[in-house]
């Protein structure tokens, strides 16, 4: 008697069905939509769903009938561009964007300049201990800004800083770097300290994907380090370079969290002392929402528009230099 494991080898089985050649194309012009899907749906849910509901709170107002008591006292009201009138005619938010415009003056070209140099150095052959350097460098960057803005702030303080009773001791002037023009410095140092060790991993990863064969031309060429660096390495890596100038430029219109812990500590950081201070003084302290929300639309505008500029400027000049 045949078992039934044997007989099911002499049962003919359908051949494989090929997928039709119409199949096989819809499937692929859908994976990459598939693909996008959660992307998508986290961008419009954290990002455009907020700014699309910034831009509607901006264009209205609320109105106050009588004693603003009761109900229906209170009703929000079309507004059209009243807020972003308001908003740009006020003294607090152009007194802020000053204030912002020198910050960025300084931390800017302070903190490329400095993570260009480290990361210069680093690429060197005769460094020591470059892995340790690399990680001291950019350790900075995990400390969160508000720890950051606390642990500066406890050295700047004249009562309880060491560097005050160091300079006590030794006779020398102890300078208040909390109050009038240094305490821009003060700000931009918490913002350079914090910031260079990324920029410089960006300039030392550019760095790194430069061929040797190039280094080992120049060489040849009689080219010494410092001319290679000025010459080959800088020119290479100007691509990098933008990336981080566009990421800074963002970074200081932004500015909040350093300015807002170190106001409890003097008198000179006022709520509106920048932008970001003044759209979360609007909107938490006097309670206007709308106008807080106009104020961050033009923030945002601006943002973009000068990032928009400064990538086309960029983009234009390297098709300049790519059609000589």
């Amino acid at each position: 008697m045949t078992s039934a494991r044997r007989r099911s080898y002499g049962v003919k089985r359908a051949p494989y069905a090929h997928p039709s050649p119409t199949t096989t194309r819809e499937r692929t012009r859908s994976a990459p939509y598939l693909f996008l899907l959660p992307a998508t749906i986290l961008f419009a849910l954290f990002f455009a769903l907020p700014i699309g509901y910034a831009v509607w709170l901006s264009l209205h107002k609320v109105q106050v009938k009588g004693l603003g008591l009761g109900a229906g006292a209170r009703s929000e009201v079309w507004a059209g561009l009243e807020n972003y009138t308001d908003s740009l005619t006020d003294s607090e938010l152009l007194d802020g964007a000053l204030r912002v415009l020198g910050y960025g003056a300084i931390v800017v070209p302070v903190m490329l300049g400095l993570a260009l140099l480290f990361a210069l150095m680093l690429d060197t052959d005769r460094v020591r201990l470059a892995p340790f350097t690399r990680l001291a460098v950019f350790l900075p960057y995990a400390v969160p800004g508000v720890v950051a803005a606390m642990l500066w702030g406890f050295l700047y303080l004249p009562d309880v800083s060491p560097f005050y009773f160091v300079l006590d001791r030794l006779g020398m002037p102890q300078p208040d770097l909390l109050d009038g023009g240094p305490l821009y410095l003060a700000l931009s140092n918490i913002a350079v300290w914090g910031g260079t060790g990324f920029n410089m991993i960006v300039i030392y990863t550019a760095l790194q994907a430069i061929p040797a064969e190039v280094y080992e031309a120049a060489k040849l060429d009689g080219a010494t380090p410092l001319q290679i660096a000025i010459r080959i390495k800088i020119p290479m890596v100007a691509p990098s370079l933008v990336l981080t100038f566009f990421f800074s430029i963002i970074a200081t219109l932004q500015v909040f969290s350093e300015p807002t812990t170190l106001k409890p500590l003097t008198n000179s950081v006022s709520t509106t002392w920048s932008p970001l201070m003044k759209v979360y003084q609007d909107a938490f302290g006097k309670g206007d929402i709308h106008s807080a929300a106009a104020t961050a639309v033009i923030i945002a505008f601006v943002t973009l528009l000068l990032s928009f500029g400064f990538l086309r400027a960029a983009n234009s000049r390297n098709k300049q230099e790519a059609a000589r």
